[in-house]
């Protein structure tokens, strides 16, 4: 999940900076944002990797301690910022939707449309395995590694227009699969199921309450005790 090895932090540390620091608004935040996140990834990826060999578990910790660093520096910059721009930056990071203008949508319409054509060609070849792929002379460390800079730039900009939503992806990602069955592509049912929990959150932050809480809470709270499920889940399989 972009929520656990770094990409949001990234994405959302350079917003605030641009906020913040730069005084800047509109479409150039999300710009840079995007750039930033992309930068983080490669930069997590480029420390996975040792002597060649690149394993997921090393990748994970390195993206859980960039992701601890960004945070680190995203709460200094909410400290020495001004007092009435708190109030707007740290709605911005719980996640929120109320912030999002019309003037956002044709760019995010963009970009989903363009990082998704490939991404949905490549997804009907990789779920068949690794050794299918080969034997249709697919390069796969090539095909991995335009997936992973497809999906960063995705939730890079994702991120920078509406601030980063716990959860969405960790959740939708494991139903979609649960959906779409064995051996078959995911990526459009995860969108389908991200939008599906991105807006009943958000349904349930506006009116469930008393106050109108940031869609990210929301989301935030479903993905713990899920993440928790998980991990029993793995316990249990692992004892037999």
């Amino acid at each position: 999940s972009p929520d656990v090895i770094g990409i949001s932090a990234g994405t959302s540390t350079a917003a605030v900076f641009v906020i913040l620091v730069l005084g800047l608004r509109g479409s150039i935040v999300s710009l840079l944002a995007m750039i930033f996140g992309i930068a983080t990834a490669l930069i997590i990826y480029k420390l996975s990797v040792i002597k060649g060999h690149f394993t997921y578990g090393r990748m994970i910790l390195i993206g859980i301690g960039i992701s601890a660093l960004l945070r680190a520096v995203t709460s200094y910059l909410l400290a020495k910022a001004a007092e009435y721009d708190v109030g707007t930056t740290m709605q911005w990071l719980s996640g929120s939707l109320n912030g999002v203008q019309m003037e956002d949508v044709p760019a995010l319409v963009l970009v989903v449309g363009i990082i998704t054509i490939p991404l949905v060609s490549l997804m009907e070849i990789i779920p068949l395995g690794d050794n299918f792929a080969v034997s249709l002379g697919l390069n796969t460390r090539l095909t991995y590694s335009v997936m992973i800079i497809g999906a960063v730039i995705l939730v890079s900009f994702a991120t920078s227009v509406t601030g980063p939503i716990a959860s969405v992806a960790f959740l939708s990602g494991p139903i979609a699969a649960s959906l779409a069955g064995k051996g078959k592509s995911s990526l459009i049912p995860a969108g389908l199921v991200g939008t599906v929990l991105t807006l009943g959150a958000d349904l349930v932050a506006f009116h469930a309450f008393w106050v109108h809480y940031p869609v990210g809470v929301i989301t935030g709270l479903l993905g713990a005790p899920y993440m928790l499920y998980l991990l029993i889940r793995m316990n249990r399989r692992g004892v037999n």
